[in-house]
């Protein structure tokens, strides 16, 4: 009785939405790549004991041997160590860009699609502007200028140029919830403009921006290795996918597995994110059920 019960019960959007990613397949390799590549960004250490700086030039572009199944690079640098220690960067770079893009976005578009007027008007001409902008042309005119060797300005070169895709999915994601009736019934009764924001709209106007933030992710890991390929992200002596890919670029007739390596481990990780945010976004949104 109690199961027939808890089957008849109604379930809300994310609860529908959890009931049905558990059982995507899609979603649970994508969720134990992701899970994995966390992993090692906290503790490298677990799988990967060497230093990803300790370097013997007798060995560059040497091919892989006991112990170190993914050879050595042009600086006699053990692949394997660097591609694992490389990914707390890429992992870092991706969350923290998607995070400041996502919070700034969504303040940005929410408050214009609930108030609209002048403030809509500026905030679609201000995005209108930062779409004009090429994200990799931006990059290399103003992280060129950087001198800094952390990854926080290109986190904040990407949460700079990152927000109006997400403040648009997040207004019209507003627009829409606040022509609900439970939301003007709110209102009828007497709730501020805070709590109609926080309690009825947030929360069910969110799944958009989170499906959007998801795939964003992998995008913000790409481009982070793009920049540092180009030679205006991330420096030596950081450790990152992007500077070794750009590293065995000059060698990949000699030695390809310098370039194999760091390569594979950033489309998978890429592709991990767009695949989580194609669970999510078949998950939450109620016009593909």
């Amino acid at each position: 009785m109690s199961e027939l019960c808890e089957r008849g019960r109604p379930r809300s959007l994310w609860s529908d939405a959890w009931h049905d990613l558990r059982r995507n397949p899609v979603f649970i390799v994508s969720g134990l790549v992701i899970l994995f590549l966390v992993v090692i960004s906290l503790w490298p250490s677990l799988i990967a004991s060497g230093n990803p700086l300790e370097c013997d030039l007798a060995k560059a572009q040497e091919g892989p041997r006991a112990g170190h199944p993914f050879g050595y690079d042009g600086q006699g640098c053990d692949v394997y160590t660097r591609t694992v220690h490389g990914a707390r960067t890429s992992v870092t770079v991706g969350v923290c860009a998607t995070l400041g893009v996502a919070l700034l976005g969504s303040v940005l578009g929410g408050l214009a699609g609930f108030f609209g007027g002048i403030w809509d008007a500026v905030l679609s001409r201000t995005t209108d502007v930062f779409f004009a902008i090429p994200v990799v042309l931006g990059g290399l005119v103003l992280l060129s200028v950087v001198t800094s060797d952390t990854v926080w300005p290109v986190i904040g070169f990407m949460v700079l140029l990152g927000w109006p895709p997400i403040s648009r999915i997040a207004r019209g994601s507003v627009i829409g919830v606040r022509q609900n009736d439970y939301v003007q019934a709110a209102r009828a009764l007497g709730a501020s403009d805070s709590r109609l924001l926080l309690r009825h709209i947030a929360p069910n106007a969110v799944a958009p921006v989170i499906v959007v933030a998801t795939i964003a992710l992998g995008t913000y890991i790409s481009l982070e290795a793009t920049l540092s390929y180009l030679g205006v992200g991330l420096k030596p002596p950081a450790v990152s996918w992007g500077i070794d890919i750009s590293a065995a670029s000059q060698n990949i007739r000699n030695a390809p597995h310098m370039l194999l390596w760091p390569a594979g481990a950033l489309a998978i990780t890429v592709l991990a994110f767009i695949m989580l945010g194609d669970a999510l976004r078949d998950a939450l949104d109620p016009k593909l059920r």
